[in-house]
């Protein structure tokens, strides 16, 4: 692999940096020491600008390069996920129930390295707004950071993304153009019945029978509303009802998700869901009412901003160890509100046979962030050439 030579003789710092994330992780929005870390990192750097608290705890730092030219945004995130670490490294989490287990500590990691080498070399037109985010994990931080003015702030005319892939060979840079990860929505189905003897169900209005017809009803959506082209999951993960064998309940609850690409089939099933729910429990006798949760948006990778990102990439790995067409998946991730402001694109970095992402024994290979900040660091160099 042709990693950039300069970003090659970080490794050991990197390396350092990284543990030191990974060791003290933080949840959610309140990423404020893993942020002092960052700024401390890039002052040190010197990085020209830097902004702290947008989105909460996010940080922006701007690196000026060394003529005219627009800004091109690199994003990492930086929060862990709430559960307990099971790796036994030395430098496993130092907080009980936290860890680093989806990689965002190397995200971190490889964004500074990518810093420190176009602060120092400054070998680009315009500006690079190395945006580091809290919260991917749960409350939509890059939401935040949009809302926050990050866009027109800072003037971001293009945007990039990565994020580690395990059982993918340790540097390979994965992705599609077009839809790569879904829009995630949650539901609540609260139903209202009338409770009884379960010896006389005939004077009950039973909630856990309107539950079981509701749920077959709402996969006629996925089977029967939706173009079979398109793509659609509707999943039950939960229904709760009742206390003991011999009394029908009042009330029953489902719950769910709902994962799209399309805005229209999400529509669609917002649309035949409500009719559904309202309908099959006045069909049976009772009440029902649904709670739709609108969450991340579809993450849609542009045409050619995916492109010249792969191309860049096989300047780095290899045109071989470069996947341009890798399916999508249904998973969510909030880089997709940055999309939905500016052209750009999402791929991932291998990391090995290792654990898969939001298990107890997961970590970042190391050997990846001099492979991520070279990238990174070329798509800023080829995006905004410095004038001959």
């Amino acid at each position: 692999m042709a990693v950039i030579n300069r970003i090659a003789e970080y490794f050991d710092e990197m390396k350092g940096w990284r543990r030191h994330i990974h060791a003290h992780p933080e949840l959610d929005m309140e990423c404020h020491g893993t942020a002092a870390f960052v700024v401390e990192r890039l002052r040190e750097f010197g990085v020209d600008e830097i902004h702290e608290k947008i989105g909460v705890s996010g940080v922006v730092g701007i690196i000026n390069g060394r003529g005219e030219g627009p800004t091109i945004g690199l994003r990492a995130d930086m929060d862990a996920l709430p559960m307990p670490e099971e790796t036994g490294l030395e430098y496993a989490s130092t907080v009980e129930g936290v860890m680093h287990a989806c990689g965002h500590d190397g995200h971190t990691t490889m964004l500074l390295g990518a810093a420190k080498y176009l602060a120092e070399t400054r070998n680009f037109s315009g500006r690079v707004a190395l945006i580091f985010q809290p919260g991917e994990e749960g409350s939509g931080g890059g939401r935040y950071m949009v809302e926050d003015g990050l866009f027109e702030k800072f003037g971001i005319s293009q945007i990039y993304g990565q994020h580690s892939l395990p059982n993918s060979p340790v540097g390979n840079i994965e992705t599609c153009p077009g839809p790569l990860l879904a829009a995630a929505d949650d539901f609540e189905i609260h139903i209202t019945g009338s409770g009884g003897h379960a010896a006389s169900p005939h004077e009950t209005v039973d909630p856990v029978m309107i539950a079981v017809n509701m749920a077959t009803n709402l996969q006629s959506i996925v089977t029967r509303n939706v173009d079979p082209i398109k793509t659609v999951v509707l999943s039950l993960t939960q229904i709760h009802s009742g206390t003991t064998h011999n009394v029908v309940p009042e009330t029953a609850m489902l719950g769910g998700t709902v994962r799209t690409f399309d805005k229209e089939v999400k529509a669609l099933v917002l649309e035949r869901m409500t009719a559904i729910v309202e309908q099959t429990a006045a069909m049976m006798g009772g009440d029902a009412r649904l709670e739709y949760n609108h969450g991340y948006p579809a993450t849609i990778n542009d045409a050619a901003e995916t492109t010249f990102a792969c191309d860049v990439a096989a300047e780095i790995v290899g045109e071989d160890r470069v996947v341009r067409d890798m399916p999508p998946t249904m998973g969510a991730e909030d880089f997709s509100y940055m999309l939905e402001q500016t052209r750009g694109s999402y791929f991932y970095i291998g990391n090995g046979d290792t654990a898969y992402l939001h298990q107890t024994t997961y970590d970042f290979d190391d050997e990846a962030s001099p492979v991520g900040a070279s990238v990174f660091a070329r798509i800023v160099e080829r995006a905004q050439p410095l004038a001959e």
